[in-house]
């Protein structure tokens, strides 16, 4: 419910309200973006060229402007230091550690994504020095507390792709079960059996089948599938699998 600023009652007590009364943190966006290339899940990092943590690598974020919405100042902040932009971007935590700045009481909200690379064009501007995909088994020391803050992300998409459509915004339009396996595989760090994998995702009922189909290696051409669109699948709209049926 919105306060009616015109009422006489609002105007009096603030009047009297001192906003100098409490201390104000600081409150800074921070966007993760994963991509797979070249089967190795990666990473979006950027470099920075100021204090503090001067030519570390950090995850892309900033400050959020006075009258900012959280989403925009984001979708800002990832545009303006990395040059990726028209990204859905989903709310991950809140982290707030007295001590995870160092220039003064910063609360982060972090946001994550994942996006196939292939259209992608980087490039570095405002506060940093470079950009670069970084694979996520090769992660160096982070600025802040961003290594914290990866791993947490990383922990999220990965439980979150075996219940969810999440790998379908990895994949072209057209797909085999081949491929859609292969994202799964490269997110979770492991091997699927081919069987079970198919047959768990084919109940769903998210996949639709397609008279076309593509060669993969030396055997039989493999049958195209594409993701059914929403509110056209047989199953939950969302989930790929119930929690209860993992991959």
């Amino acid at each position: 419910m919105t306060a009616d600023k015109s009422s006489p009652a609002y105007k009096e007590n603030a009047k009297t309200y001192d906003v100098k009364k409490y201390e104000k943190p600081s409150v800074t966006v921070d966007i993760i973006i994963f991509t797979i290339k070249s089967n190795d899940l990666q990473v979006l990092l950027i470099k920075r060229k100021s204090w503090p943590f001067k030519n570390m690598w950090a995850i892309p974020g900033g400050f959020v402007g006075i009258s900012e919405p959280l989403d925009e100042a984001a979708k800002r902040e990832l545009r303006e230091e990395t040059g990726v932009k028209d990204v859905y971007l989903e709310q991950l935590y809140t982290f707030g550690d007295p001590k995870r700045d160092p220039r003064t009481r910063v609360i982060t909200v972090a946001y994550y994504a994942l996006i196939a690379s292939e259209h992608i064009k980087l490039e570095a501007t405002t506060d940093a020095a470079d950009v670069r995909w970084h694979s996520v088994d090769e992660i160096p020391k982070l600025a802040f507390d961003h290594n914290k803050i990866l791993e947490y992300a990383l922990q999220r998409i990965r439980n979150k792709i075996e219940y969810t459509n999440l790998a379908f915004q990895l994949l072209p339009e057209k797909f085999t079960l081949t491929e859609l396996q292969k994202v799964y595989e490269v997110i979770l760090g492991k091997k699927l059996d081919k069987r079970n994998f198919r047959k768990k995702v084919k109940e769903t009922g998210i996949l639709t089948p397609l008279k076309d189909s593509k060669m993969e290696g030396a055997h039989r051409p493999a049958q195209l599938f594409s993701f059914k669109e929403i509110g056209k699948s047989k199953k939950n709209e969302d989930t790929i699998l119930k929690p209860s049926k993992r991959i």
